[in-house]
């Protein structure tokens, strides 16, 4: 009898908790949205706050299982194939809050701690040491919907969540060999221009409303 391989393992799990991760995605997202009801009821007419969720697809879980356990060759142990398991993974289930301009991520994200404050924070770091975090994250376990997935809550500027959907889109997911490229000095440097441009555009536009509002 042909052993299974530990990615065939790994695909026949993530159809076993399906549901589950589905579930704590729904009932996250339904949280987090009633959870910022009274921010989004006093936004002005020029702001915006969009909450949405999303599962990890199969194959996407099982390759950042590989590369979060190995580093070198990122290669799964097949002599140890019971050893690996995709709940170990913090980001099954996620919802991602995108506001705009970006003075709301702040009022945004202590609203959510009250609700969430037993998780665990897991910010995305800016480019240099004195840079406020790119995004805030938070990883936990929704119980009313399952002890066993774990979910993830991010809380990002609009304009730059929106940059990653396209990057992630055209360099992450058509073929691993893309990630090469997102690798590559040229890229990151270009990527860090992309995200400077679009922080400085929403700091003059905070600017420009204030010297307004202060005119009227």
């Amino acid at each position: 009898m042909v052993e299974r391989s530990v990615e065939d393992r790994l695909r026949e799990e993530y159809f076993e908790i399906l549901r589950n991760i589905r579930r704590v995605a729904e009932h996250l997202e339904a949280k987090v949205k009633y959870c910022l009801l009274p921010i989004s009821r006093k936004l002005d007419k020029y702001e915006r706050l969009v909450v949405t969720s999303r599962i990890k697809e199969c194959e996407s879980a099982i390759d950042a299982l590989r590369r979060r356990r190995h580093t070198e060759g990122r290669t799964f142990d097949r002599t140890h194939p019971d050893k690996y398991t995709l709940t170990d993974l913090n980001d099954l289930a996620g919802v991602r809050v995108l506001a705009f301009p970006r003075k709301r991520l702040i009022e945004i994200d202590q609203e959510l701690r009250k609700k969430f404050k037993d998780w665990k924070a897991d910010p995305v770091p800016g480019f240099e040491n004195i840079d406020d975090p790119l995004a805030f994250k938070y990883y936990g376990y929704c119980e009313e919907a399952s002890r066993k997935i774990r979910g993830e809550l991010q809380i990002v500027s609009m304009l730059t969540g929106l940059f990653w959907e396209v990057e992630h889109a055209a360099i992450y997911k058509p073929t691993p060999r893309l990630r090469g490229v997102a690798r590559s000095l040229e890229m990151q440097e270009r990527n860090k221009e992309v995200l400077a441009a679009l922080r400085a555009f929403e700091e003059e536009f905070e600017k420009q409303i204030r010297d307004s509002i202060q005119q009227s």
